[in-house]
């Protein structure tokens, strides 16, 4: 339709054209309801994607070696690190140099720590040598290299001097290699020592366990939802307190309570030898392991698949039960072929919600589990509160990110995302 006629063009009561007054009214509402979401995108932004960032930067950072090095590292780049020998007195001389500044302003130790995560025993190579080295006059005392090696043996090994090399460049792909089980060397990426290799199994341990508790939550959750969905409202509301009672107790309470209840002189162990269907000396062995951390994560994880469920249930007609039974079906085709269908959206909210869930856990494998059932997430607790190596942490974070995301994918293209209800 134009917006214009035989005596010219429509306007609006203030004279304006009536196709610009729309178009400035449609900016000024859109600008309106920017301005009312804009908080919430804002907090988003700050406690959600700028730590995400961060966490990405942090995995491939490494400033800090050229930065308390710099005349080290310029000189080590002429040094040919496969010859066997031992750098020059250049090298040693501008080590010196950039040690005693580094000591100065305290940063020999985190220059250690930072080594010390590829090459065991470089934090305290640091650490020694930072009291002596302090000492040192970078002019008068020339030459240094064997004054150096008189403090600590360890700067007449060749294999100190290639670490610092190879871990001299500012973007480093060292993280992510020691996050699947590799290192970064003079040779390239190489496999870790056989009993250094434990990341790749935990992360294959994380998914697995995951799955199976996303499981154990289908199966359980599901009848639970369908008697929800088809009691009385009044009934089904006073049940549902049940449902939502675990969220007003503590998760660490609701932890320790599994471990108190399955360790070999727990209740559930005392029950059963009462009555007779295990022996004293057979007590069943579930507390430190995979199955005591599947039993206390299905149970805390439980409310988040009943509730998914409950609410696409409720939606469903009881009228086209008795449609199907009207045409000759029996109970169990008509749940099978007209009821189950129409619940999958139900299924597959929670089953997303729990899965991701369960995967980043870690204070209820971390009670329960002992050594054999902590998952991944442990390690990346482990790395950023005890070990602080936060960039192996970062780099652990970024690979379960891209994982779950991965996962997420899948099932888009698998089941499609848009089949995912909450009611």
């Amino acid at each position: 339709m134009s917006d214009t006629t035989d005596s010219g063009p429509i306007t609006a009561a203030d004279g304006t054209p009536l196709k610009r007054s729309l178009g400035r009214a449609l900016r000024q509402q859109k600008l309106r309801a920017l301005m009312l979401i804009a908080p919430l995108l804002l907090f988003v932004l700050l406690s959600f994607i700028l730590p995400i960032a961060n966490m990405l930067m942090r995995s491939v950072d490494n400033d800090i070696v050229a930065d308390t090095l710099p005349l080290t590292v310029v000189e080590l780049k002429t040094w040919d690190s496969d010859s066997g020998e031992l750098p020059g007195e250049n090298v040693y001389a501008a080590f010196v140099t950039d040690m005693v500044a580094a000591i100065d302003a305290k940063n020999h130790t985190k220059l250690g720590t930072r080594l010390n995560y590829e090459s065991t025993g470089m934090s305290s190579m640091f650490r020694q040598s930072g009291r002596k080295m302090k000492k040192l006059d970078p002019v008068a005392d020339a030459p240094f290299k064997e004054k150096l090696i008189k403090i600590n043996d360890g700067w007449g090994d060749v294999e100190a001097w290639r670490e610092i090399k190879t871990h001299s460049v500012r973007t480093t792909n060292g993280y992510f290699l020691n996050a699947v089980d590799m290192r970064r060397t003079p040779e390239g990426a190489q496999s870790q020592p056989e009993d250094k290799r434990i990341l790749i199994k935990l992360f294959g341990r994380t998914l697995w366990m995951s799955l199976i508790i996303t499981g154990s939550c289908i199966l359980l959750a599901y009848p639970i939802a369908w008697i929800l969905a088809n009691l009385p409202m009044r009934t089904s509301n006073m049940l549902m307190i049940l449902v939502l009672l675990p969220f007003w107790t503590s998760l660490l309470v609701r932890t320790s309570a599994w471990k108190v209840l399955l360790q070999q002189q727990g209740v559930i162990n005392e029950i059963l030898v009462w009555l007779g269907l295990i022996a004293d000396d057979g007590r069943l062995v579930m507390i430190n392991n995979q199955t005591g951390t599947i039993i206390a994560m299905t149970h805390i994880l439980l409310p988040f698949m009943i509730l998914p469920m409950y609410s696409v249930m409720q939606t469903i007609q009881p009228t086209y039960l008795r449609a199907a039974k009207s045409m000759g079906a029996t109970n169990w085709t008509a749940f099978w072929r007209v009821y189950f269908p129409q619940s999958i959206p139900g299924i597959g909210a929670g089953s997303i919600l729990v899965f991701i869930l369960a995967i980043g856990y870690y204070i209820t494998p971390e009670i329960v589990g002992g050594t054999k059932g902590v998952f991944i997430s442990n390690r990346i607790a482990y790395h950023i509160s005890s070990s602080l190596n936060w960039g192996l942490a970062a780099a652990l974070g970024a690979i379960l990110l891209a994982v779950v995301l991965l996962l997420y994918w899948c099932y888009d293209k698998i089941v499609g995302i848009d089949n995912v209800k909450l009611g």
